[in-house]
């Protein structure tokens, strides 16, 4: 069975709807978090908050679902590719 890592990417087969793919972002024992989603923060939000500059779309997969995800590749940080 495939133990997720920060900076795979993924692929997670849904049993209903579409299969959902991306970098998983946080992890912990008891879930992992996918970024499905990256673009720049607009400039009046940034101006408000710099630490960081772009917002993410992050899906929750808890443990118990991590026997559907299927490893796709991975990264060295977060930094290498931008979606």
């Amino acid at each position: 069975m495939y133990e997720p890592k920060v900076n795979d990417y993924i692929l997670w087969k849904q049993s209903v709807g579409d299969d959902i793919e991306g970098w998983i972002y946080f992890k912990c024992s008891d879930y992992i978090t996918i970024e499905i989603n990256v673009k720049p923060k607009p400039e009046e939000d940034f101006a408000h908050s710099r630490f960081h500059k772009n917002e993410r779309t992050l899906i929750l997969c808890y443990n118990k679902s991590w026997k559907n995800l299927e490893f796709v590749k991975s990264r060295k940080s977060v930094y290498d590719e931008v979606n």
